[in-house]
């Protein structure tokens, strides 16, 4: 899910899509207008799940998507070796999640981690 925003309401820490990759805004710089042009802003953001750096530059009325990010809890079930399974503590139902090597080392099974939700992807996220 996404819904639609102007440039000049995005803050840095929230969220923006950007070549259809939800990311989360790290740097905003605005200019100011000039005799024949408007603002515009420049945004650089950080891919969720693919950790690759992306930006934009438009004006600050342009309008932009922004995902609609759920943070749930949920139980460690099992580790596989590219995955988790977990299960939400809000429905009891099951996810896989898929987890890299350093996630790996931080995950126990029995414990409760929380996990992002984002246009049908999950990832735990470990801050």
């Amino acid at each position: 899910m996404k819904e639609q925003v102007e440039t000049r309401a995005l803050k840095e820490g929230r969220y923006v899509i950007i070549d259809d990759e939800p990311c989360v805004i790290k740097n905003i710089a605005k200019s100011k207008p000039g005799k024949h042009g408007s603002a515009k802003a420049r945004v650089d953001a950080v891919g969720i799940f693919d950790g690759q750096k992306r930006s934009i530059v438009q004006p600050v009325t342009t309008k932009v998507y922004v995902p609609v990010v759920e943070r749930k809890t949920g139980q460690v079930l099992t580790i596989g070796k590219n995955s988790a399974q977990l299960m939400d503590l809000g429905d009891y139902g099951t996810i896989d999640v898929p987890i890299t090597d350093d996630v790996r080392a931080k995950l126990e099974e029995g414990k409760e981690v929380s996990y992002l939700l984002v246009m049908g992807k999950t990832k735990v996220d470990m801050r």
